[in-house]
C-alpha cells in the first residue's frame, strides 16, 4: 500500500495541495485513458476544493464526476451532497450533463437505489459482476467518529464487500454509499481531513492495532495510492 501523509498549515493549504494532486491525476488519466474519472466528498473541507476547481481551465468533456456517498434526500435538499458540488462547481463550468453521474434518492426505496447506481456503474465502467471497477481518484472525509462515506461504525454496511454500493445508516437515516471494496480499488484515494476534533479518530485510524469496525477509516486500503491531507490542526494527531 502507498500511504502519503502530509500536514498542511492550514485548510487554504490543504485545499491548494489537493488541488494540486487532483489536477496531476487528471493529466495523467487523460493522456494514458482519454477520460478523468473521480468520486466527491461531501462536508464542508471539500467545498473550497470544488470552488478552485471551478476556476480551473478544464477538458470538461473528458471529465466523470461520481459521488462517493449521499444522504437520501431530494437533489435539490439543503443536505444535498450532490446540491453542494453543483453550486460550488458543476453549476460553474461547461461540463456535459451526462458526465455527471449523481447518486439516485426519487426511488422512495434506499436499497432499490443502490441498485439503480450500482448498475450505472457496472454499464459505465463496462465491469463484470464480480469486479471493483478503478476510479482515477475517490475524495474522503472522515467524521470525528472516524466514518468515511456513508460507512458509519458497526453499520451492517461496513460487511458488504460483494457490491459497488450499498445503504449506510446515521442514526436511523438511510444513505447511499460506495463500499470499502469498491474504495479500494481506486487507483487514488485522498482523505482530506481538517480540525482539532479529529485528532482521537486519526490515532485510532492510524494505530498498529484497533477494531475496523469501531473506526471505519481504517478499512480503506486501496490498491493504488492512499493520501492522507491534514491541516495543522488534525495534524497534531501524533501527539494527542
Amino acid at each position: 500500500m502507498n500511504n502519503k501523509v502530509e500536514v498542511l498549515p492550514s485548510v487554504s493549504d490543504l485545499v491548494a495541495r489537493s488541488l494540486d494532486l487532483i489536477l496531476s491525476k487528471l493529466s495523467t488519466a487523460i493522456e494514458e485513458r482519454g477520460q478523468f474519472t473521480i468520486a466527491l466528498a461531501g462536508g464542508s473541507t471539500p467545498k473550497p476544493l470544488y470552488e478552485a476547481i471551478a476556476s480551473q481551465k478544464l477538458p470538461w468533456d473528458q471529465i466523470h464526476v461520481f459521488w462517493g456517498d449521499e444522504r437520501y434526500v431530494p437533489p435539490d435538499h439543503p443536505d444535498s451532497n450532490e446540491l453542494m458540488a453543483r453550486r460550488a462547481w458543476l453549476d460553474h463550468v461547461d461540463i456535459p450533463a451526462t458526465n455527471i453521474h449523481a447518486i439516485p434518492t426519487l426511488e422512495g426505496d434506499p436499497a432499490l437505489s443502490a441498485a439503480k447506481y450500482e448498475q450505472h456503474l457496472r454499464e459505465f465502467f463496462n465491469s463484470g459482476v464480480n469486479e471493483f471497477p478503478a476510479l482515477d481518484v475517490i475524495l474522503l472525509g472522515m467524521g470525528d467518529d472516524a466514518h468515511t462515506a456513508s460507512l458509519f461504525p458497526h453499520t451492517p454496511a461496513l460487511k458488504v464487500d460483494d457490491r459497488l454500493i450499498t445503504v449506510g445508516n446515521k442514526d436511523g437515516n438511510p444513505r447511499i454509499t460506495f463500499t470499502y471494496p469498491f474504495i479500494n480499488a481506486a487507483r487514488s484515494v485522498i482523505f482530506l481531513v481538517a480540525g482539532a476534533n479529529k485528532q482521537p479518530a486519526l490515532a485510532q485510524v492510524f494505530a498498529p492495532v484497533a477494531d475496523d469496525f469501531a473506526y471505519p477509516s481504517r478499512l480503506i486500503k486501496p490498491q493504488g495510492e492512499l493520501w492522507w491531507l491534514l491541516d495543522a490542526a488534525a495534524g497534531l494527531y501524533h501527539a494527542s
